[in-house]
């Protein structure tokens, strides 16, 4: 693994307890970064905190009271915020649209999309005042392609493309790089809310035969938070396998 320099930076990455989320704070962390982790399950960030040396809050992203709560408590514990890994997410129920619960389409909309726009809307004041900052929303392959019956998470991943081009823009006169990575599956706790079904589907359209890593994810996360990506802002990075068509 080589070192990516993120060296006195401060990062936040939500749901960073497990999976992709800790690969990438453990990324960080290598890389000289002061990392804290947002999560809602307590006992598990709080482990997580513990063997990677992260601090962390524990905050439901769907709670914009609650986001800029964990917001100001965070930047006064470290100072200001660098970096944003918008993570977090679930993969909701898998069903056609017709009969898919509206509940669980709020539910799935309310974390994949409102969490990231509330991190967003809070962390950046900050780092538009000190001049710096490096965004990165994970999206994923569904966002492109839209995966069938998984309409709600295939939606709101297409929102978090849209909304990093958006915030891209607006920012785009500062050295505030905004970006996105939309992964093929990684095996995680997330395929435990999915059936085995989809799963298979999933696997069957990756060229690559196989789902990637969550250390290959984190390793793109990492390059898109460092300052060396000073230019591009608003992208979309695929890690599809070869699934992604443009």
């Amino acid at each position: 693994m080589n070192r990516i320099d993120v060296e006195g930076r401060r990062a936040v990455v939500t749901g960073g307890a497990q999976g992709i989320g800790r690969a990438v704070a453990e990324r960080l962390i290598a890389g000289g970064a002061t990392v804290t982790l947002w999560d809602r399950d307590r006992g598990l960030v709080e482990r997580a905190a513990e063997e990677t040396g992260a601090s962390f809050v524990e905050v439901d992203l769907t709670d914009w009271a609650a986001v800029r709560s964990a917001a100001a408590r965070t930047e006064a514990e470290m100072g200001g915020v660098d970096i944003l890994v918008n993570n977090a997410g679930v993969a909701g129920a898998n069903a056609t649209v017709a009969e898919y619960d509206v509940a669980e389409w709020r539910r799935v909309m309310a974390v994949n999309l409102d969490g990231p726009f509330h991190c967003c809307k809070a962390l950046v004041p900050g780092m538009t005042a000190r001049g710096y900052g490096r965004i990165v929303n994970v999206a994923s392959i569904a966002g492109k392609e839209g995966n069938p019956n998984a309409s709600a998470y295939s939606a709101s991943k297409a929102g978090v493309i849209a909304l990093t081009k958006s915030l891209g823009k607006e920012l785009a006169d500062q050295d505030i790089a905004v970006n996105c990575v939309t992964p093929a599956a990684a095996k995680t706790a997330i395929f435990d809310q999915m059936t085995e079904e989809h799963i298979e589907y999933m696997l069957s359209k990756i060229p690559r035969g196989r789902f990637v890593t969550v250390e290959e994810v984190a390793a793109m996360i990492a390059w898109l938070a460092s300052s060396e990506c000073s230019f591009t802002t608003g992208g979309v990075f695929d890690l599809s396998g070869g699934r992604a068509t443009y």
